[in-house]
């Protein structure tokens, strides 16, 4: 298994040129210049990735990690932290929204329990890749030791690696776990140097008590800890989640091998802003899904340099945000391919 400094190494720029041989070909497609807007920047953005004016349809695959947060229990969620197994077995039945969209978007779905509280035994289906058995209270103590953190971007790093091999060229990265959009607005805040109220949201609906509480306890956690933007690893294990850092990794690993990733909500989000703090050039390989209603993420996005695609009020996670993107870059691809020429068509094209 390669180390997160030799995955790091790895990832190499964009192939720009590829890229503008896809406009070429966009720009001679019977319309006006530029006028499927976002459509045409999703169709190069996959060209330079793929480093080919010639794109194909992708083969798409989501992982969904699935990891226990010892802050739940610090009153920073509505829901009791049993559901996280739950979601989990929700998920690998097939009852998820998760689910759903993938199936119509035509991507596998693979759960990773990376560090649920729960002994799952030998439950058919699901990848059982556990760090540990949730993390700790961030509040109180550092989430995970650095050893932790390691281990589960490797994790991460391990399942991308698998699911490429195995033919998919674009991934979706999915969440579950209960508590998780505390660490993840500890992080966020933390990067951007933004206040802890301005990127701190609901979560699963936590009311004005609850949301109160829950910034206190990020401000407590950042005072507690002191982390440093500029050490992004220490940071992730002082404050993240095992999914996060999970997540973290897949991306890493996806940019190393030339893969993009759509990026969902604000977990997600969390997890490729430690990964392009640790690793600048994989913001080039990520494309974000949807805009969450989770106040954080516009902030996550802005960091990472990122638009997105969709913008549905969508809160869910899962990887439900960049599973229905995944339907929109399918149709740029499929304007990009099938889509006449002027000279196919018989067409005067733009004069000058």
């Amino acid at each position: 298994m390669s180390t997160l400094e030799e995955i790091i190494a790895r990832i190499k720029p964009l192939d720009r040129s590829a890229g503008e041989a896809a406009q070429a070909r966009l720009d001679n497609l019977t319309k006006p210049l530029g006028a499927l807007g976002d459509l045409e920047r999703l169709a190069r953005h996959l060209a330079e990735i793929r480093g080919s004016a010639d794109i194909a349809q992708p083969r798409a695959a989501v992982a969904v990690f699935a990891a226990d947060h010892g802050v739940a229990q610090a009153g920073v969620s509505p829901y009791p932290a049993e559901v996280t197994p739950q979601m989990v077995f929700n998920i690998l039945a097939g009852g998820a929204g998760i689910n759903v969209l993938s199936r119509r978007a035509e991507a596998e779905v693979t759960v990773v329990d990376v560090g649920v509280n729960y002994d799952f035994g030998d439950t058919p289906g699901l990848v059982q890749a556990k760090v540990a058995m949730g993390t700790k209270n961030l509040a109180e103590e550092a989430a995970m030791t650095l050893d932790e953190a390691r281990q589960a971007i490797g994790v991460g790093a391990q399942v991308a690696n698998k699911l490429i091999a195995d033919g998919a060229d674009l991934l979706i990265a999915g969440e579950m776990g209960i508590g998780n959009t505390t660490p993840c607005a500890a992080l966020t805040a933390l990067f951007s140097g933004r206040p802890v109220a301005e990127v701190t949201g609901r979560g699963a609906g936590l009311d004005e008590k609850g949301l109160a509480q829950k910034i206190r306890i990020i401000e407590k956690a950042l005072a507690l800890h002191r982390p440093s933007p500029e050490r992004p690893l220490e940071a992730l294990a002082a404050l993240g989640g095992l999914e996060i850092a999970a997540i973290c990794g897949y991306m890493l690993e996806a940019a190393a091998q030339g893969v993009p990733v759509i990026v969902d909500g604000f977990i997600a989000g969390c997890g490729a802003l430690v990964a392009t703090r640790l690793a600048p050039a994989v913001a080039d390989y990520l494309m974000a899904g949807h805009n969450s209603v989770e106040i954080g993420h516009q902030v996550q996005l802005k960091a990472m340099g990122l638009t997105p695609i969709l913008s549905l009020d969508l809160r869910l996670g899962e990887g439900t945000g960049a599973a229905l993107a995944l339907q929109i870059v399918r149709a740029a691809v499929a304007i990009y391919n099938e889509m006449a020429t002027f000279a196919d068509a018989g067409v005067t094209g733009h004069q000058g």
